[in-house]
């Protein structure tokens, strides 16, 4: 479900947030920390996604349509980092009819592949994302599969059936012959049967 895409936008934000304590440390009391810029650039970001994934919850399939389309079309108006990533978790989202697995995929991993390009929040939740994509893809993969297999099946079997009825169409056909034939050559005999013994009862009668 799409509730499953915001818990994963804020575990990201957890993640994101212990890793960026984890690396700047205490600061002197005196000293500016840029810990809360990070984390105020990475609430603001994943608000956005947050944003966009509550829409797609909460709307209907028409407004559905128009939200993914309107993150299709500002990506491909300025394909910058974030604005990739937010198309990748509208394709990603389950349950509307505009969801692209394969292409949220791509467009995730490709963002991967050039993390610098993200906070460290949006790598955490481009990271989970593609993690469920991936998970998601493999059993969708399985599922076609197993069902090849058992249409595979089904055809053999259907396959083995006909060939036993024709096999019977044609055993019966045969007996069918051989019974038709028996008895015409039991009628043969029959009518010769008859033929000698109107023979023989004509010529007792003519006899004194």
């Amino acid at each position: 479900m799409l509730r499953s895409c915001l818990a994963l936008a804020c575990l990201a934000l957890g993640i994101a947030g212990c890793s960026s304590l984890g690396r700047d440390g205490p600061r002197e009391s005196g000293e500016q920390s840029p810990v809360v810029d990070r984390s105020a650039a990475a609430a603001a970001a994943l608000a956005s996604y947050l944003e966009v994934l509550q829409q797609l919850m909460q709307s209907g399939p028409a407004e559905q349509a128009e939200i993914v389309v309107a993150a299709q079309r500002e990506f491909e108006l300025a394909p910058t980092a974030s604005h990739q990533l937010r198309y990748a978790l509208a394709l990603a989202a389950p349950g509307h009819a505009a969801s692209d697995l394969p292409t949220a995929q791509r467009l995730l991993r490709e963002l991967l592949a050039s993390p610098e390009t993200l906070l460290p929040a949006e790598r955490a939740l481009a990271q989970l994302e593609l993690m469920k994509v991936d998970r998601q893809l493999l059993l969708a993969a399985e599922n076609r599969r197993l069902q090849t297999d058992a249409s595979r099946v089904d055809r053999d079997r259907v396959a083995t059936v006909n060939r036993r009825l024709q096999a019977e169409i044609e055993e019966n056909a045969r007996l069918r012959k051989a019974l038709d034939e028996a008895q015409a050559k039991l009628d043969a005999i029959a009518n010769i049967e008859r033929s000698i013994n109107d023979r023989n009862s004509n010529s007792e009668g003519r006899q004194p």
